[in-house]
């Protein structure tokens, strides 16, 4: 009797896993169960039957799903790890469930409902390459995926898989960093150079730790950043903000294409070692344009100087770019943000955290500390109000009374120790106006920050939202505009370019708002930029793009009413809180 043929086919095959699964059951094996059955439930499920999959089989924490394309494959991994990112963002490092997704295009055998074979075998490795939160696809994959979704590769090289018997290339997609999908499809844009100011205009690249020791990565972002803020204070100075800067972070970079890039004429590229008590800062100055080195030297000295060393290196860079500055002007600028060395660290800790886009509550926690070893510190106040907004900014859900409450009053400290700091009254400003409704005060705190400090970015972020609160929109496109010029290729410009969409809303330039709003959805897809995008759409007459960003909104955010337009909205004056919840409302968002 002739045995039974097995079945064939070729299918995309998704292996998923959640890293680092036992340890997150021996702390907590309870909590960890509900999350994942929760992540399932109401992210993975939905995600797979939109893009057509089948679930094959769950075990523990490993999940098999079969796809009828790659393309489909991708866009449904793309949407849960994106998914699971937002999630987490205000949940503990340790205690968060993180996927990890190899995707392989391939043959499967069928054997009643299960899938065997290569195929099955080649996705399962990839997913082992994967990091926590990532994907990692096969080279087969991605010649189907590449031109077909709007994302981005990194090429992992040839990879030699275990029991696979050929070496196979592999591919990472960048989450985060891939343009979404978005409701219509914007215009591609060519890549032009941006022009340069007319005045000497720098960007200080991240510096290279060689501690030896990663843990001091935070400690050479932070020496960068302490750079670029010193070297901003002087207005005949044009200098690009740390959030553009660090895109270029552990990247083989050509100093001419930054120099188009970024739209400057010098780059300040070095290195960090600290050994110990020990603090080596070495830099170099290079014209963009034309890769000439211009300078270079090597600052030694002890911990408790560190900030004397980055006075040095400032010193140096202004006297070549700009030798006319008066001493005067820099001594005024040399203000040491704490004396006490622990307290700046911590505060190193928390702004790496937030840079590298770990949880926010860990960000708050070091600034926590920054201020226990110095009450005084008005930055470490400021950062700790900024996280309690962000965290209402990211959900559009309000704070709880008390959590309000410790975000004003760490706002009003930090603007009372601010003694002329553009940082922190930019930011504690902003604080103020967000949660604590204080729109004269916030309006007084943003101007005195860009007066203060015209080069610094996020002061003219601020004063954009702090205008659009104030409901004066020509302002806050003013505001978005210069601060995306100061940091063209920061993170945030997706959160000014949603300011911006906005203000067009305010103003009835609606395309112009569909347009901006298109420009943060290429990127990211978040709830924010789909509701700017949907009340400008819906009253452009698209009103059919303008459901379907709603829709979306409801499948990322399933409780979001236009009863928390306040919160997600929050504008000074009733009436337009009642236009845009009117937009909301014909754009189908439910009451």
């Amino acid at each position: 009797m002739a045995s039974e043929r097995l079945e064939r086919r070729l299918a995309a095959v998704v292996a998923a896993d959640v890293a680092a699964y036992g340890r997150l059951m021996r702390l907590n094996d309870e909590r960890t169960l509900a999350d994942l059955k929760s992540a399932r439930r109401t992210l993975i499920l939905p995600a797979v039957t939109a893009h057509r999959g089948r679930i094959v089989k769950t075990v523990s924490d490993e999940m098999l799903v079969e796809f009828p394309s790659a393309v489909e494959a991708a866009q449904c991994a793309v949407e849960v790890q994106r998914g699971m990112a937002e999630r987490n963002l205000a949940i503990p490092a340790n205690e968060r469930i993180e996927f990890r997704i190899g995707i392989h295009l391939g043959d499967v055998m069928i054997d009643e409902n299960d899938i065997f074979g290569d195929g099955v075998n080649i996705a399962a490795r990839l997913e082992k390459l994967a990091e926590p939160g990532g994907i990692c696809i096969s080279d087969d994959a991605h010649r189907q995926i590449r031109g077909k979704i709007n994302t981005v590769f990194d090429d992992l090289g040839v990879q030699t898989l275990k029991n696979i018997t050929e070496p196979m290339r592999a591919w990472r997609i960048r989450i985060g960093e891939e343009p979404a999908p978005e409701p219509s499809k914007a215009p591609a844009q060519p890549n032009r150079p941006v022009a340069l100011p007319d005045m000497p205009s720098i960007a200080v690249l991240p510096f290279q730790n060689m501690s030896g020791d990663p843990e001091q990565e935070y400690f050479a972002d932070g020496m960068v950043e302490e750079i670029i803020t010193a070297l901003s204070r002087f207005k005949s100075l044009f200098v690009i903000a740390r959030n553009s800067t660090f895109t270029f972070k552990d990247k083989s970079v050509d100093i001419k294409h930054v120099g188009r890039e970024l739209g400057v004429r010098y780059v300040l590229e070095g290195s960090v070692r600290r050994a110990g008590n020990k603090v080596r800062i070495s830099g170099q100055l290079i014209e963009a344009a034309t890769g000439t080195h211009i300078w270079a030297d090597r600052f030694d000295g002890e911990l408790e100087d560190v900030f004397g060393l980055q006075d040095q290196v400032t010193t140096s860079v202004v006297g070549l770019i700009a030798p006319r500055l008066e001493q005067a002007e820099f001594e005024r600028a040399r203000q040491k943000p704490t004396e006490k060395l622990d307290s700046y660290d911590f505060y190193l800790r928390g702004a790496a955290a937030l840079h590298h886009r770990s949880s926010v509550l860990d960000a708050y926690e070091f600034f926590k500390k920054a201020i226990e070893r110095d009450p005084e510190y008005a930055a470490a106040h400021a950062m700790v109000a900024w996280t309690w907004m962000a965290r209402q900014a990211i959900y559009g859900i309000p704070l709880e009374a008390d959590a309000r409450a410790e975000a004003i009053r760490h706002a009003r400290l930090a603007a009372r120790l601010a003694d002329e700091d553009p940082y922190v009254l930019a930011t504690a400003g902003h604080v103020l106006t967000y949660l604590g409704h204080e729109y004269e005060r916030g309006v007084a705190m943003v101007e005195q920050a860009v007066a203060l400090n015209p080069n610094l970015a996020i002061a003219w972020y601020s004063r954009g939202f702090v205008c659009l609160m104030c409901d004066e929109a020509e302002r806050a496109i003013e505001s978005f505009d210069r601060m995306i010029r100061l940091s063209p290729l920061d993170p945030l410009r997706l959160s000014a370019w949603n300011g911006s969409s906005h203000a067009f809303f305010r103003l009835g330039r609606h395309e112009e708002g569909c347009a901006a709003a298109l420009k943060s959805l290429q990127f990211d897809a978040n709830a924010h930029s789909l509701l700017t995008f949907a009340i400008n759409a819906v009253r452009a007459g698209r009103k059919e793009e303008a459901n379907k960003a709603i829709r979306r909104v409801l499948k990322l955010r399933p409780g979001f009413r236009t009863s928390h337009v306040s919160e997600a909205f929050p504008v000074r004056w009733p009436q337009r809180r009642a236009e845009i919840a009117a937009a909301l409302r014909e754009a189908g968002l439910p009451d």
